[in-house]
């Protein structure tokens, strides 16, 4: 189903996806070698938790944390746990946030201390591919359009666009109406409506597009192991103009590239 949103409802998850951004900006403090990812998953659950927020992941069709944590070639849904983070690593942090009865969701992917300028520039693409689909997430553009625009620019570079995996509408659940995939057509699909939330998220391999699931159930992982980027924000799209509910500011405060 498709719910659409009122100014109001919006408001409210401004209000959560603040929350979830000064947590995603916790974690950025301790992306570092040495680090357990276990360890940041703690951290963002106490920060949500202690601001009166949810977190939105945790036990959602069983799944065990706070955090989505994805590192090297795991492309999403991975488990956090004793995993030690290592110079080189890249690690993708995707988070939710369940509050005033509205979720809202984003992600962002990391480079561990000093990278290959091979992943950098996946990073790079990745998070550029995001604004260009923001870009066309307008009144009377259809998600075709946001699709393509994603599409066009990480093909441009070789790389692997995920096709089993897409964005997703938000709101009052996690996920709604309509699937935001990251390839496409323009002028196709979904027509883009006043009041509609979506989830935007590339997710972009270095390699092959191809994935697999590992025998946990949930983590999704590159057939031939090369790195995958991932970023995702949660975006409104209205009459007057789209608006970015979400926020890497506090990420960005502590963390560039």
């Amino acid at each position: 189903m498709i719910y659409y949103k009122s100014k109001e409802e919006v408001a409210l998850m401004k209000e959560g996806a603040e929350i979830l951004g000064r947590a995603h900006g916790e974690v950025a403090k301790r992306v570092q070698p040495g680090v357990k990812t276990e360890e940041l998953d703690r951290i963002a659950e106490e920060y949500i938790r202690d601001h009166g927020g949810v977190p939105s992941f945790k036990n959602y069709n069983g799944f065990p944390a706070a955090l989505c944590i994805s590192v090297n070639e795991n492309v999403v849904h991975g488990f956090p746990g004793p995993y030690v983070l290592r110079e080189g690593d890249i690690i993708s942090v995707d988070c939710g946030v369940y509050y005033k009865g509205f979720h809202t969701d984003s992600a962002y992917t990391y480079p561990v201390g000093k990278v290959s300028d091979e992943v950098m520039q996946l990073l790079k693409v990745t998070k550029e591919s995001l604004y260009k689909g923001i870009e066309q997430a307008v009144v009377g553009q259809r998600i075709g359009d946001v699709a393509f625009a994603i599409q066009n620019h990480v093909e441009e570079y070789g790389y692997g666009i995920v096709r089993e995996l897409v964005g997703h509408g938000v709101g009052a659940h996690l996920h709604e109406g309509p699937e935001v995939p990251n390839y496409g057509k323009r002028g196709k699909g979904t027509k883009l409506q006043d009041g509609l939330v979506i989830a935007i998220e590339p997710m972009v391999n270095l390699g092959t597009r191809n994935v697999v699931q590992e025998s946990d159930g949930w983590t999704i992982r590159t057939v031939d192991r090369k790195p995958s980027a991932h970023f995702e924000h949660t975006v409104a799209i209205f009459k007057e103009g789209t608006e970015v509910v979400t926020t890497h500011k506090y990420i960005e405060e502590n963390f560039t590239f």
